[in-house]
Order: C-alpha cells, then sequence, then structure tokens
C-alpha cells in the first residue's frame, strides 16, 4: 500500500498542488558561507531579471552589499525586483538598505501591510526565502539576508546554521510563477516577458522536483509532510528551526515509529525566541515515548527546514513544522525526488547530528527530559532577531498547551511549566485591571470591535463593486 503511494503522481499533485517537473539540476548549499557567495555570483552575471523574494534584509554589512550589488545590476538596465516582508522590514537598518535599493533603481514593494478593510490580515507574513536569475537559475532556501548567517570568528560568533538550493532548469519557472503571484498582490503585476514558462527553459539535468507554494490557509505543505510521514517506508529525517507540530502530525510521525521507520527529529539547543523553545521541548515527550530519536544542535542557531525520507525524498525551503507556517504565512518549498540528491541530504543530517545532542527521557513515571550537558550560546546578533515572525507560532503553542491544562484533554510534563505560569501570570494581570480599572479594557475593547465593524462594511461594500 505505502510503495503504491510513492509511487503515485496523482497522490502527490492533489496534495500539494503542484506538478512534478523533471529535467532539473538541483546543489546543496550549506550556511551563509555558500548560499551568499553563489547568490551574489549569480546576482552579477544576471542580464535580463533578478527576482528577490524574503521576509528580512538586515541594515548590516551583509545586508548592504547585496543592496549595493542588485542597484548595481539595476543601473546596468537589468530589471531588479525585491519583495519583502512590511513586518520584516520594519527594523531602522532595514529601511536603509531599502533605500540604497530604491536610489539605485531597483522596484521595491513592501508585502502585506496593515489595511483598514482587513484588520487583522496582516497577521499572515512572507516568509519565503527566493531568488531568481534570468528566469532560469533559482534558489530556495530558509535564509534572510544578514550578518547572522555569516557569524563573527573575531568575536567568537557563529554563523547560524541553514540549508538552501539552487536549481537550474524548467521548475524555475514554477519559482519565478510564484514570486509573480505575491508581487502582484503589492502592485502592478511583472510582464510578461519577465516570465518564462517551463517549456522554455532547456533541460539542466535529470532530477524531477515540486515547488511546492504555500499560502494562507491552503495547507499545501501540511499535506505533503502528513503524506510522507505516512508513506515512508524506512527512515524520516527532519530538520527544523521552531518545530510546534500539530497533535495530527505528531500523530503521523508515532505511527510510523510504530511500524518501523527510523524517525529523527533535530531542533536548535539555543534559539532566537526562547519561548518557542520551550514550546518545542514541550512537545518532545510524546515523540520520544513513542519511539522518534530526538537531537538539539549545539552551538548557534539552527535555522534550517529540511526533511528527507526512504533515501529518495527531500524537502528544502522555508516552512516550518508549526500551524504558522503551514497554515498562516505564505511559503516555498522544492519537493525532490532524486535518490542522489536524498543521500546527499542524510549525510548532510548525519553530520549536522554529529553536532548535537541527543534528549531522552531519564524517568517514565514522572517523564523527565534529560540532555547531556553541552556549552550552547547565541550570540548577540542572533538573539534578538526574528521574534515578531514567530509570535502567532508562540501563541497557538501557549492556547495549546493552556487548553490542555483547562481541558485536561492530554497529560502535561514538567517541560510545559514555563509556559503555564506565563499564561496564569498573564490571565492574573488581565483580571486584575478589568476588576479594578474596567475602563481601561472596554475603551480598547470598544475600538477595536468598531474598528472591526468598519472593515467589514468596507470589505463588503468593494466585494458588491
Amino acid at each position: 500500500m505505502r510503495s503504491a503511494t510513492l509511487d503515485d503522481d496523482q497522490t502527490f499533485a492533489r496534495t500539494t498542488g503542484a506538478t512534478l517537473v523533471p529535467g532539473n539540476s538541483i546543489r546543496i548549499l550549506t550556511d551563509g558561507r555558500e548560499n551568499y557567495p553563489a547568490w551574489l555570483d549569480a546576482i552579477a552575471a544576471a542580464t535580463q531579471s533578478i527576482h528577490l523574494e524574503t521576509y528580512i534584509i538586515h541594515g548590516d554589512s551583509v545586508g548592504l552589499a547585496f543592496a549595493e550589488a542588485l542597484a548595481a545590476k539595476a543601473r546596468e538596465g537589468v530589471h531588479v525586483r525585491v519583495l519583502v516582508d512590511w513586518f520584516g522590514s520594519l527594523k531602522f537598518g532595514t529601511r536603509h538598505a531599502l533605500r540604497v535599493l530604491s536610489r539605485g533603481g531597483v522596484d521595491v514593494r513592501r508585502f502585506n501591510p496593515p489595511r483598514f478593510d482587513s484588520l487583522f490580515g496582516w497577521v499572515s507574513r512572507d516568509h519565503r526565502k527566493i531568488l531568481t536569475i534570468d528566469g532560469h537559475t533559482g534558489f530556495v532556501s530558509g535564509l534572510c539576508i544578514g550578518e547572522a548567517w555569516v557569524g563573527d570568528a573575531e568575536r567568537h560568533i557563529e554563523p547560524w546554521r541553514d540549508t538552501g538550493v539552487v536549481i537550474v532548469g524548467p521548475a524555475v519557472a514554477d519559482i519565478n510563477r510564484a514570486f509573480a503571484d505575491t508581487w502582484a498582490m503589492a502592485g502592478a503585476p511583472v510582464p510578461d516577458a519577465d516570465l518564462r514558462d517551463r517549456a522554455s527553459i532547456p533541460p539542466a539535468g535529470d532530477v524531477a522536483m515540486r515547488v511546492i507554494v504555500g499560502s494562507p490557509s491552503t495547507g499545501s505543505l501540511y499535506r505533503f509532510d502528513q503524506l510522507i510521514a505516512a508513506a515512508a517506508t524506512q527512515t524520516l529525517w527532519l530538520t527544523d528551526a521552531y518545530f510546534v507540530a500539530t497533535s495530527l502530525y505528531v500523530q503521523a510521525l508515532k505511527s510510523a515509529v510504530k511500524d518501523g521507520v527510523d524517525v529523527r527529529l533535530l531542533v536548535p539547543g539555543a534559539s532566537d525566541v526562547p519561548l518557542v523553545r520551550s514550546l518545542s521541548r514541550a512537545g518532545y515527550r510524546p515523540l520520544l515515548e513513542s519511539g522518534v530519536r530526538v537531537f538539539e544542535w549545539n552551538g548557534s542557531m539552527l535555522h534550517a527546514k529540511t526533511a528527507v525520507a526512504d533515501s529518495r525524498w527531500a524537502r528544502v525551503g522555508s516552512s516550518n513544522l508549526n500551524l504558522t507556517s503551514w497554515l498562516g504565512n505564505w511559503e516555498l518549498d522544492v519537493a525532490v525526488d532524486d535518490a542522489r540528491f536524498a543521500v546527499a541530504m542524510e549525510q548532510m543530517f548525519l553530520n549536522d547530528l554529529s553536532h548535537a545532542t541527543e534528549v531522552v527521557l531519564t524517568n517514565h513515571r514522572n517523564v523527565r527530559l534529560s540532555v547531556q550537558p553541552e556549552q550552547r550560546h547565541v550570540g548577540p546578533s542572533g538573539a534578538k532577531q526574528g521574534r515578531g515572525r514567530r509570535a502567532a507560532a508562540g501563541a497557538m503553542g501557549i492556547g495549546s498547551a493552556a487548553a490542555a491544562s483547562i481541558t485536561n484533554r492530554r497529560e502535561l510534563g514538567p517541560a510545559e511549566a514555563q509556559v503555564m505560569a506565563a499564561a496564569g501570570v498573564f490571565l492574573l494581570l488581565v483580571m486584575g485591571v478589568v476588576w479594578y480599572w474596567p475602563r481601561l479594557f472596554a475603551i480598547p475593547a470598544g475600538v477595536l470591535l468598531g474598528l472591526a465593524a468598519v472593515s467589514l462594511l468596507l470589505r463588503a461594500a468593494q466585494l458588491r463593486r
């Protein structure tokens, strides 16, 4: 049954909404030391168009170097389009980098700013990290653009661990089309002359892949991850930066282990979002009890989002294993059906495990977590970045844990104590405000309800027109 599923192209096409595209070449790029030079070389070689879509370009030396490189190509007459997330570009340094781009002739847009007719639409963010050159070369990764990914050897700050790929071939048309769709949501569309179809891009190899385009509420990658978890027969190795999985996905991993699949999960040992790390650790217990092996990365931030199964299937991209990525954001990943690429991904995973510590259960009655002691640190450049873009994932995790505590739907462990304590203190503070200063609660609530009502009326009027 499982073999048939793995070989059923129709199943994958319906699950992901993505067609299997043959005739590509693909190469793994590790960390900023391999990704950034490859990106800059490709930018320098562009002759027609450059399309960059990223959550944030930091205003540090790395971000400014990219801004100058892109501006230089725009001055040469290349059509350079840069789409950054509105929330991710709020920092002053980022605004400086965007000014360098704009003054150099680059067409820069901020994606999904707050709108009065969509009061809460800004919650969904553009989390993609893609770059296409002249319509035939594409880069897909988990990297934003900033110094955190290169580190600082003089200050003993390690670079963030991340993974990307460079793709040449017809599949780049799908990546470029995904860019064009989000670009059009922020203004005038990309001219057809700058968009190539698959047939116009000559084959560059023998690798088949799907470009899985995620957008709010579609769940295309969520369905794919569930399918791979159900279809794997030998191995399923996952690397994720902000693991806060749903109960359904955890159950899929547990079922895979029960059927003899070697399931391993590699997550950060130290995170730039401590709350998400606490939520991730709170979810270890049911995984460990079922036989899933969990590892924590030693050193700086682990920011990669990858998966590999049965030495055949592999995924690389921007999506994390949490509801924010699966259902809330605009994301993009490539799912590769190629044994050679999958084996290379497995070797990379095993190498990463040599720099990680396995998490084990030490007391099955109390279900305590014990991690072998290792030095872990995140440098100053990594400790404070990226918190806003995972706030929704943290909120969902807090909500899940709080609901479990109140309804007694599942057993809670010591790892969730921090979350429970924070939620309890917050609710007590809210109760105190409502009790002693009801107007402080009632007035903002009334204003919010009024804005929501006006937003709905405006949206209704637009739809009628």
